[in-house]
Parts: structure tokens; sequence; C-alpha cells
């Protein structure tokens, strides 16, 4: 039975760290290869080192490349999957680059491009904690906020490849200035970054604080987790950072349950990993609020359960989306 097992190669290409697993067809990852992604430098050389990679991994799996159905690539930015492009990614300085082109150049496989949200979302959606659902939005808590949104087994791209950047929302107008230039962003507020910067703001307010203490001695490593843990001390100001940090998350994530009414809405990044602390007083604010709220049942809102697997497990399976068009 072993000779008929298929298996696809998944690539969650960073800006840090270009990262590639053989998944079989039961979404276990068999081995995982990284290289460094070394930005700047000629897309056509990252797209090189894809491809070494993705050889790097297959040998780990002691498995040939022939053996591989597809390979599936997760890129931050905008993806053309038809055309095997990836049109833009500020990060890694890429416009219009012709990543299957290149990839195929080394190895003569299909090859599947989405964004890196949406790759990790499908992850999640096949085989973590979205698993059985019908339809699943899945937000990753990061420098930004990254969303997938799969709706009876699709991704959600819209018509211009950019679907489901709900990270770009208005939840507060004329809030703090976001990076794709509108103000007051769900990402300004909800991302990994967004809560460092108000955790320091609060700090620089009160000079006396735990929050204080804790920045003073440890500024350069300064994290999502400093609030958290300034309140588990029993820090005012770090309780008040953390819960205006989970009042603007419930408003985006309501906002998000009132259009897509999903079965599951998981969240992951490195803040998921407070658990209860976060996720309890979430839930409380969302079922309060979302639109729905009187029925017997809701969205259930869950933590991400692959971490930074989800990346390479909806990579590798990308071609199956491909396939039910």
């Amino acid at each position: 039975m072993g000779d008929l097992m298929k298996y696809y190669i998944g690539i969650d290409l960073g800006g840090t760290n270009i990262k590639a697993g053989v998944v079989d067809e039961d979404y276990n990852i068999l081995a995982k290869a990284s290289v460094k992604t070394n930005c700047p430098r000629p897309a056509e050389e990252i797209c090189d080192d894809m491809a070494r990679v993705s050889l790097m991994a297959a040998e780990q799996a002691g498995i040939s490349i022939d053996d591989i159905e597809w390979i599936g690539i997760g890129t931050p930015g905008i993806a053309d999957n038809e055309n095997g492009v990836i049109v833009y990614s500020n990060n890694l300085d890429f416009h219009d680059v012709p990543v299957r082109k290149y990839i195929q150049k080394t190895i003569n496989k299909p090859v599947y491009v989405a964004n890196d949200a949406n790759a990790a979302a499908y992850g999640e959606y096949l085989a973590g904690a979205a698993k059985g659902s019908a339809n699943a939005v899945c937000i990753t808590l990061g420098t930004g906020v990254g969303a997938g949104v799969v709706i009876e087994g699709k991704l959600l791209e819209g018509s211009n490849l950019a679907g489901a950047e709900i990270g770009h929302m208005v939840i507060g107008v004329d809030g703090p200035q976001c990076t794709c230039g509108r103000k007051g962003c769900f990402e300004v507020y909800s991302s990994a970054t967004g809560l460092i910067r108000m955790t320091r703001e609060a700090a620089e307010k009160d000079p006396s604080s735990v929050l204080a203490r804790l920045y003073k001695e440890d500024r350069d490593h300064y994290s999502a987790r400093h609030a958290f843990i300034a309140m588990r001390e029993g820090d005012k100001s770090g309780k008040e950072v953390v819960d205006t940090y989970i009042k603007y998350l419930a408003a985006g994530i309501t906002n998000v349950i009132n259009i897509f009414q999903p079965d599951i809405l998981c969240i992951g990044g490195g803040v998921c990993n407070e658990g209860d602390p976060l996720l309890l007083p979430l839930r409380e604010l969302v079922s309060k609020e979302v639109y729905t709220r009187m029925l017997s049942s809701n969205t259930k809102i869950v933590i991400a359960s692959l971490g930074n697997d989800a990346g390479i497990i909806g990579g590798a399976l990308l071609g199956k989306q491909s396939s039910q068009r």
C-alpha cells in the first residue's frame, strides 16, 4: 500500500527563511529543509533556492523528486496561480516574478502558488484546527494581520487576486497609521506589532509600572508577550493593554464573522501561545457583539493548531484547489 501513497512538496517562502516540506496524502510532514532567503537579491536566485530546498527535503524524506506529484508555494503578497506568477511582494521586492517557470528549469513538476496566509489557512482547514468544517476563516496575528477564507473547500481569492485582506479593514477611523496607507486598520491594533506599540506607549506613560520595568530590562527584545507577563504580575498598566488589545481584536473578529459566518474561526501567531487569558475574554466579547448572537449555534473561535507547519501543509496541497476549478 505504501507504494500507492502520493507525495507533495510545500514551500513556505518568507523574508528570512525558505522552508520546504514533503507532505503525504494524509497531511503528514515526512521531512523538512530550509535555507536563508538572503534578501535583497534577484528573484531568480531565490526561486533557484526554492527548487534546491525542495530537492533537499525530498532527499531527507528518502524519496526521489520523481515521486512528487507537484510543488505548492505560499508567498507573501499577491499570487497569480493561473499564470504561476508572484505579482507583488513588498518585503521580497518581487514584481511579476514567473516563479513557476523558474522552478521548472530545475524540477519539471506542476507548480502552484498562493498568498502565504491563504496557504496557512488551507493547511488548518485540511489538517488543523478547522478540519471538518465547511466554511472557515483563519487569521494570523504576526507582524501584520494575515487571513485566509475557505468556503466549501475553496480558497477565496477574489477577482483581483487579493481576497481576504481583512487586516486592512478600518476599525478605528483616523486611528494610527497603517503601512497600507490607511489609518486605523485592524492590523494596526491587532497585529503583534500593534500590541508591542501599545505596550511601549503604556510603559512610557507609567514609569512605575511593571511594564516600564520590563521595557527597561528587555528593551531590545520587547515582544507581544510582555503585556501578558505584566498582567500576570498584577500590573494595572499591563492589564489595561491586554484588555484594550482584546477589545480591538474582538471588534475585528466580530466584523469577519458577520461577513462570512464560518463554522470555525481560528487565530494563530505567537500571541496565541497565551491561551485562555487571550481566548476566553475574546470569545465572551464576540458572543455579545456578533450579529447572530441570538442563535443557538454560532461560529466557534479556536487557536490554530499547526503552528509554523500550516503554510507547508497548505502549500503542499494547493494542487487540490486547482483540481476543483
